[in-house]
């Protein structure tokens, strides 16, 4: 026996090959190994490749949507017209008032009372004579009838002196009567016939008071304002009504004194009523009249235009824009305003040749509605009209041709619209 702690000796025993060799102790027994797989790798690399195709595809889709051409490098669009040869007049233009023929504010001048009747409103017409409005006056009628009776009882008194008179002058042939009693009846009978006459002319006045209540059309016109109705208090002087006679209407302007020379009488002028519209807002006609002298203070010379308005189709009291013609016509190309930046006597236009856009400086001559008249030069060439503020010069453009109508005026040589007659 082994004593305790001690270790033991294995029991068992190393066995021994033949030939006193050690064997070796037997393999344990292992397990049956698997097949290795591919599936997963191939899956990966498989996205790989078409997430990388895919950023390949993406790139090249969207490299080619840049223009890797220079903006400036291409021609840009633009509109032309081509610049028509007329001819231009220098002309001046002036701020004309147009007034009717006959104005008439109607209203009490002699008594105040309040407005009874308002019979018309604004745009009626009137004949001449015609009642227009009515005042409350039974004071005034009733003083007139009063110094009427007492006109017609002096009358009778005055019939009876004078036969009195008369009797005693027959009496004093006779010497029955005193020369001095016939002396004072006749001295009686004309102090009456004064008193009579004085009567007369205060019933003449107080017959024009009572007229004065009955406010009459003055003239054949139309009704422009009505400045009171009925239950107002009129005064003497104050308007209740207004009429104007528009059957020819004046045209009225006050010009430099410098250009009393260019508004002679008969000087054609062109008319252009701002109120109206159509073809009937232009007009031409000759100046009238024209003052004889300039108002000392304003230093301007008054000019008047008659216009025959038989069907009174002009508002009177509105603005019309005359334009006078002065100096010899001059040859000029004709432009759409907006074709050129105009800035005091020069304007810079672009005009195209050989798709080529040139920056030019003309003279500009003058302006009339939407046309400017620039240096003849430029007669028959392409101006740009529309798409000229990207240019620059000698951009290239790309240009379309467009229609120019040019403005009708007899300040150009191109032939003007029929104007209408009134």
């Amino acid at each position: 026996m082994s004593e305790p702690g001690t270790e033991t000796e294995s029991d068992e025993t190393t066995s021994q090959a033949p030939g006193g060799e050690a064997a070796l102790p037997p393999a344990a027994p292992t397990a049956k190994s698997k097949p290795r797989s591919f599936g997963v790798p191939a899956a990966i690399a498989a996205g790989v490749v078409v997430i990388v195709a895919l950023c390949l595809w993406m790139y090249h889709h969207a490299a080619s949507k840049v223009n890797k051409v220079a903006l400036d490098s291409q021609p840009k669009p633009v509109t032309v017209v081509e610049a028509r040869a007329t001819t231009f007049r220098k002309s001046k233009r002036y701020v004309a008032t147009i007034e009717p023929w006959l104005r008439a504010e109607v209203g009490p001048q002699l008594v105040s009372a309040y407005v009874d009747t308002v019979i018309y409103r604004p745009g009626a017409f009137v004949e001449k004579g015609d009642v227009l409005a009515t005042l409350d006056c039974k004071t005034a009628s009733a003083q007139s009838q009063a110094v009427a009776m007492q006109a017609k009882a002096l009358e009778e008194e005055e019939v009876a002196i004078a036969k009195e008179a008369a009797r005693l002058n027959a009496m004093l042939d006779g010497g029955f009567v005193p020369q001095n009693d016939v002396d004072l009846k006749k001295a009686e009978a004309a102090k009456t016939s004064a008193q009579i006459l004085s009567e007369k002319a205060k019933l003449l006045g107080t017959s024009l008071e009572v007229n004065d209540c009955v406010m009459r059309a003055p003239f054949e016109g139309e009704i422009a304002d009505r400045f009171a109705d009925p239950g107002a208090f009129a005064k003497p002087g104050v308007a209740i009504l207004s009429i104007v006679d528009r059957s020819t209407v004046r045209i009225a302007a006050d010009v430099p004194e410098t250009d009393f020379g260019d508004v002679d009488v008969g000087t054609p002028v062109r008319i252009h009523m701002l109120a109206m519209l159509g073809p009937e807002a232009t007009i031409t006609a000759p100046i009238t009249r024209r003052v004889p002298a300039a108002d000392p203070i304003t230093r301007t010379v008054h000019v008047e235009i008659d216009v025959p308005d038989p069907n009174r189709v002009i508002p009177v009291g509105t603005t019309a824009e005359l334009t006078v013609d002065y100096g010899d016509p001059i040859k000029a190309a004709e432009l759409p305003l907006v074709a050129a930046s105009v800035r005091g006597d020069k304007a810079t236009v672009f005009v195209v040749e050989n798709d080529v856009a040139h920056k030019k400086l003309v003279d500009v001559l003058g302006e009339v509605g939407g046309s400017v008249f620039v240096d003849p030069s430029l007669v028959g060439a392409h101006v740009v009209t529309e798409g000229r503020a990207l240019l620059e010069d000698d951009a290239k453009v790309e240009a379309s041709l467009a229609t120019f109508t040019p403005i009708a005026s007899s300040a150009t040589g191109v032939k003007p619209k029929p104007e209408a007659s009134l």
